[in-house]
């Protein structure tokens, strides 16, 4: 009996110290987000910090937001992501497409345009889309810096033009605030493409959606203006290279980074909590200094240093706010007509 006994204790003390099979598992959680700086960012400030004090592996998926959506339609029933970063425009059809989760314990002091109904996804930074030009080549030149959405039609742009195309929505918000310009706007855009089609495609040298792939256009010489976001433009002069934003007299246009966790089966409850890290003030500021973004917290204390570029303060007030319900409705649409007259 004695022996019983302790072989018993022996075998309770044996299951306390070793760890479950559960727990010995390997957690992974998917996150699918974009790729160049942004990505590097993450990875460098984000998921080591958060891999370490959740005890969980993230593998990163990287890709632009209508490739992340795409992945979410094809893996429905079947969701292999756990975190989806993505644009606002997306995130408002992901949503709808009841891909998305609700988030709990958002902070309370999250500016109005950064939630989402029901709470099913969030802002992380506020983006401006506009124009980024080379200010070496525009001082050796002679050329004053773009001020307006209208100076992508300047012919001494001839194929130094870069534009990402229309299934990317930096292009898209092109599209929708020059038509918006010439008495159209999301629900007419006739202009839009007419403008494009007539005066902007003989400036462009390409319609380029990696970012990446932008970066070298400039860096080679063949490309001196571009549309962008403040993001990527931040990121880019980060590295010492020549480059400024522009935000057009006419406006730049909104561009939400969003997060919301995939609503699947015996979901990670890791997922949102990898969403609100990135709402944590200090990550918010070093997306506002490695990335351009602007804070979606109200409360946050800019230093001067930061928010060049950034949509802060009355820059981000003045930003246009397109009307995603009507454009989501449209882009197939517009994207079919976009390859047949725009992009061919």
């Amino acid at each position: 009996m004695k022996t019983f006994r302790l072989l018993t204790a022996v075998s309770i003390a044996a299951l306390i110290a070793a760890p479950s099979v559960a727990s010995a598992q390997q957690k992974t959680l998917y996150v699918a987000g974009y790729g160049g700086s942004f990505e590097k960012t993450i990875r460098d400030e984000v998921i080591p910090a958060f891999e370490k004090e959740n005890g969980v592996k993230v593998e990163y998926v990287a890709g632009n937001s209508t490739d992340t959506l795409a992945k979410l339609q094809a893996q429905k029933g079947n969701q292999q992501i756990d975190v989806a970063i993505v644009d606002d425009g997306p995130m408002y059809q992901a949503i709808q497409l009841g891909f998305c989760g609700k988030l709990d314990g958002l902070p309370a002091d999250l500016y109005d345009t950064a939630r989402f109904k029901d709470d099913r996804a969030v802002a992380i930074g506020i983006v401006a889309t506009g124009l980024m030009y080379n200010t070496k080549v525009f001082a050796e030149k002679g050329w004053a810096p773009p001020t307006s959405w209208n100076d992508l039609k300047d012919t001494k742009y001839a194929k130094q033009l870069v534009i990402p195309p229309i299934n990317n929505t930096y292009g898209l918000e092109a599209l929708v605030m020059l038509s918006k310009m010439n008495g159209g706007g999301e629900t007419n855009v006739d202009s839009g493409f007419k403008i494009f089609k007539e005066q902007i495609n003989p400036n462009v040298l390409a319609y380029e959606p990696s970012p990446g792939k932008m970066t070298e256009l400039f860096q080679s010489g063949q490309a001196v203006i571009a549309v962008w976001g403040t993001g990527r433009v931040q990121s880019f002069a980060n590295t010492g290279f020549p480059v400024d934003f522009v935000y057009p007299k006419e406006g730049a246009a909104t561009l939400l980074t969003t997060a919301c966790p995939i609503t699947k089966p015996n979901a990670s409850p890791l997922a949102s909590s990898f969403v609100k890290m990135l709402l944590d003030p200090k990550i918010q500021l070093v997306m506002l200094k490695d990335y351009g973004y602007g804070p979606v917290l109200k409360s946050l204390v800019i230093p001067p240093e930061l928010g060049k570029m950034a949509p802060i303060g009355e820059r981000a007030a003045k930003l246009y706010n397109p009307d995603w319900t009507v454009i989501n409705e449209k882009r197939e649409e517009w994207t079919k007509r976009w390859n047949r007259e725009v992009e061919r």
